[in-house]
């Protein structure tokens, strides 16, 4: 068997779906614990912890990288991730702390996710390649959508 065969690309794909799945697990995670930190100490150290930990993190990441001889190349707006990460941290652990909770600030949250995914493949943004939507796609979030809706306006008051 070659090895890119077609089960080496099905591992692959199975990998990467696993990896996909478990960020939304850890983002919920993280939301939640930053919606603590948040609640009981306002919004702005519920943002600078989770970033300083963070930091602590990257920058360890970053040395065993540069030990093993493996140098960081990426475009410079890339770095900008961390403002948008420290915005949606601020956000979020404010959203969830409202009659939103968790499960709706998160669904919000998706719905964000997929149309800014969608139109970044739209129209190539952030270097992506290009791809008009299919049908499944505006299904999807469609779906999606709605159950965010009825996650938050269905349940009894």
């Amino acid at each position: 068997m070659a090895a890119n065969g077609p089960h080496t690309a099905s591992s692959t794909r199975l990998v990467h779906s696993f990896a996909a799945l478990a960020t939304g697990g850890l983002l919920s995670l993280m939301v939640l614990c930053n919606a603590e930190v948040t609640r009981n100490a306002g919004p702005l150290l519920g943002s600078l912890v989770p970033h300083a930990t963070g930091t602590l993190a990257a920058g360890l990441a970053l040395a065993l990288l540069a030990r093993r001889g493996r140098g960081l190349e990426a475009p410079s707006w890339a770095y900008l991730g961390g403002l948008s990460g420290a915005v949606t941290v601020m956000l979020s652990s404010m959203a969830a702390n409202t009659a939103l909770a968790l499960s709706g600030t998160l669904a919000l949250g998706l719905v964000g996710q997929a149309a800014f995914g969608l139109a970044a493949d739209r129209w190539g943004l952030l270097g992506l390649p290009r791809r008009r939507p299919t049908v499944r796609d505006l299904a999807a979030l469609t779906l999606i959508l709605g159950g965010s809706t009825i996650l938050i306006f269905g349940a009894p008051a």
